[in-house]
């Protein structure tokens, strides 16, 4: 990163966190994944219930492995060899954690999480229910405005995430949202938090780096 990079990741993010903390959210601002990562270890502490929200970004920080040493309890419905219904009964463990990690499809200057979700676990985790949530956002979801992360959310957080997760959709075969009638679609319940959900304590943590999708 050149030095006009990290000017304007810090300009946008200084911006993007006093518009946050005006939301009544916690803000904090990293420049790199491993600051990141060191901070959310410290606020996990041994006997702890930490959830994960099938997360990217917070699988890139290696948070997993460092909670696990920690002495934390995992919940954690992307383990492998989980049965369908042994992954849903995780989901709904994922709520009453207390820490909740996740990322967020976009992240707008005015300081609003835009997420869309399949089962919609990680978004009702992201509102109501665990002790705290924690949501990183690498700097390219950074958006102007709702307009521009829903076309985000559109362009390229759908077609991307539908692909990893090895869905039959259209947008995993040319990479546009078709607005589709697949059964196997996973841009199914649209959320915008505006303001920190009343009961919820919500940190968001930008970090200068892209991460996830």
């Amino acid at each position: 990163m050149n030095e006009y990079q990290e000017w304007h990741h810090t300009t946008i993010a200084d911006k993007v966190i006093g518009n946050l903390k005006r939301n009544q959210f916690e803000a904090i601002y990293f420049k790199t994944a491993v600051e990141a990562s060191e901070y959310i270890c410290n606020r996990i502490k041994p006997g702890m219930k930490v959830a994960f929200g099938g997360s990217m970004t917070i699988r890139a920080l290696g948070i997993r492995e460092k909670a696990i040493a920690m002495g934390a309890t995992l919940i954690d419905h992307g383990k492998p060899g989980l049965t369908e219904a042994e992954r849903l009964e995780e989901m709904r463990r994922e709520l009453t954690a207390d820490i909740f990690l996740s990322s967020t499809n976009a992240l707008t200057l005015r300081g609003e999480l835009i997420n869309v979700d399949g089962y919609g676990n990680r978004v009702a985790a992201m509102i109501f229910g665990p002790g705290q949530v924690m949501v990183v956002a690498g700097i390219n979801k950074l958006v102007r405005d709702e307009q521009a992360a829903f076309e985000r959310l559109k362009s390229t957080a759908g077609p991307m995430n539908m692909k990893r997760l090895g869905r039959n959709t259209p947008c995993t075969s040319d990479g546009i949202c078709h607005n589709c009638l697949s059964e196997e679609r996973g841009c199914r319940a649209y959320t915008i938090i505006r303001k920190r959900p009343a009961h919820t304590p919500t940190t968001v943590i930008i970090v200068g780096e892209n991460l996830g999708m």
